[in-house]
C-alpha cells in the first residue's frame, strides 16, 4: 500500500471529545488551507452495525458511504477504510492536506499508527480543547457507553481517561475561545501538558480563507504541518521514559512531583489508593513494589478512578544481553536516573489539581512506604510481603 507509485499526501489528524472545539479546528483547517479536505468516520451509527465515513472540502460534502463493523468493533472499522480512503485522495492529486477528523472518543495515538503503518506521513496531531470543560471532563468518571460515546461493545474506557489519553499525546492543542474560561482552567491546562503548543481556533491569517495551498497565513495550519514523530510520541507516553510535567503552582494549581528511591509496601499503599486517587484531578506515572521487585508499575488516574498495570520489567532487573533489546531513549532515560543499589527501579508519581493538598499528599505516600526496620529487612524480606496488588494487576 506504500508504494513509491503514491503521491505525497500530509495527514493531520483533529481529536478531541470537546466536539464543538474540535469541529472550530477543522473549519478553520478548511478555511485557511484551500483545497484541503476532511475526512471523518462518524462511529455513532456503530449500534446499527456500520459506520458513516464523509468527504468534505470546504465547500461542502464530496462523498459519503458506509463502513461494516469488522469484529463487531466500530473502531477496527475506521482502521480498515481510512488507509483506502487516503490512497484514493492520494492518487486523485490536488489535496495538499487531508485533514482526519477523528470521532469524539477515538484517541489519536492509534490513529496516527494506522495513518503511519499505511505508508502516509503525519504531520500534525491535534486535539481541540475548550478550556472551561478541561476539569469537568477530568472528573468524569462515567463510562463512555453511559453517553453513547463508546467506540465498541466492549469499550470500557471513562470520560475522563480517554480525555487525558487525547489532552497528552497531541504536541499541539488547539484551544477555543471559551468566554467562561478563567486564569485557573488555562493554567490547569498548562500544567497538564507543558511542553504542549497552544493555537487558538480563532486565530487565523489576515486573509482567512485565502492563504496559500501550506497555509502559511495561519498558525493553526502551520501547526498541522509542523510534523509529527510516531514513535518519539509512544515513547513520551510510556511509564519508563514519559515527559510528565515538572512542579507547579500558580492560579490556585498546583503539580506535585513524588521521588522516592524506597519501595513501596503493597498493603499500606492498597489501603491508601482511594485517598491518593481523589487527592488530584489527573496522576500518573511509574512506582515500585515491594513485593515485586523486577515489575515497573504504571499509575494512570483521573476522574476519582485508579488504573494499574504492569509495564514490563525494570531494566535493572534484565541480564545484559536483553539491554540491546530496549529502545534507546528507555535506556536513555534509565541512565540519568540510576541508583547504585537499585538501578532504575524507583517512585515517580506526578499530581494535578486545583487545591492539591501538597502537604497532605506527602505526607499519605510517606506512610505507604517500607519503614526504616522493613526496608533493613532486604529484598528477600519484602519478597514475602502479602501480595495486595495481585487481583488489581489480574495476576
Amino acid at each position: 500500500m506504500s508504494g513509491p507509485e503514491r503521491p505525497a499526501l500530509p495527514v493531520v489528524i483533529v481529536g478531541g471529545l470537546h466536539a464543538d472545539a474540535r469541529k472550530a479546528a477543522v473549519a478553520r483547517l478548511l478555511a485557511d488551507v484551500p483545497g484541503s479536505v476532511v475526512l471523518h468516520h462518524d462511529l455513532a451509527t456503530a449500534t446499527a452495525g456500520t459506520v458513516v465515513r464523509t468527504v468534505r472540502d470546504a465547500t461542502g460534502i464530496r462523498s459519503a458511504g458506509e463502513a461494516p463493523l469488522v469484529n463487531d468493533c466500530a473502531c477496527c472499522a475506521l482502521r480498515e477504510d481510512l488507509v483506502p480512503e487516503l490512497v484514493r485522495l492520494a492518487h486523485a492529486g490536488g489535496t495538499p492536506l487531508a485533514v482526519v477528523e477523528l470521532w469524539d472518543s477515538v484517541e489519536p495515538k492509534a490513529m496516527a499508527e494506522v495513518v503511519t503503518a499505511g505508508g502516509f506521513t503525519v504531520t500534525g496531531v491535534i486535539t481541540a480543547v475548550d478550556p472551561a470543560l478541561v476539569l469537568p471532563y477530568l472528573g468524569n468518571g462515567d463510562d463512555l457507553a453511559e453517553g453513547g460515546l463508546a467506540a465498541a461493545a466492549t469499550d470500557q474506557r471513562t470520560v475522563a481517561d480517554t480525555f487525558a489519553r487525547q489532552l497528552e499525546y497531541a504536541p499541539v492543542l488547539a484551544l477555543a475561545d471559551s468566554p467562561e474560561a478563567d486564569d485557573e482552567d488555562r493554567e490547569l491546562l498548562a500544567q497538564l501538558h507543558p511542553t504542549a503548543r497552544r493555537v487558538p481556533i480563532g486565530q487565523g491569517g489576515p486573509a482567512s480563507g485565502h492563504g496559500d495551498r501550506n497555509g502559511s497565513s495561519s498558525p493553526l495550519a502551520r501547526a498541522a504541518r509542523a510534523g509529527f514523530d510516531v514513535e518519539a510520541a509512544a515513547a513520551a507516553q510510556h511509564p519508563a521514559c514519559a515527559l510528565l510535567p515538572a512542579e507547579a503552582d500558580a492560579h490556585g494549581v498546583s503539580t506535585l512531583v513524588w521521588h522516592s528511591r524506597r519501595p513501596f509496601h503493597p498493603e499500606r499503599l492498597y489501603a491508601a489508593l482511594e485517598d491518593l486517587t481523589c487527592a488530584a484531578a489527573r496522576s500518573r506515572g511509574r512506582f515500585w513494589l515491594a513485593d515485586k521487585a523486577d515489575t515497573l508499575l504504571h499509575w494512570d488516574a483521573a476522574g476519582g478512578a485508579l488504573c494499574v498495570e504492569s509495564a514490563g520489567p525494570w531494566l535493572a532487573s534484565l541480564p545484559d544481553a536483553a539491554w540491546e533489546m530496549v529502545p534507546p531513549v528507555r535506556r536513555a532515560a534509565a541512565a540519568l536516573d540510576w541508583h547504585p543499589e537499585h538501578g532504575d527501579r524507583c517512585q515517580h508519581l506526578v499530581f494535578t489539581s486545583p487545591g492539591l493538598d501538597r502537604d497532605g499528599l506527602e505526607r499519605l505516600l510517606e506512610s505507604c512506604l517500607l519503614t526504616d526496620a522493613e526496608y533493613a529487612a532486604g529484598q528477600a524480606a519484602w519478597e514475602r510481603l502479602p501480595s495486595a496488588f495481585d487481583t488489581l494487576l489480574e495476576v
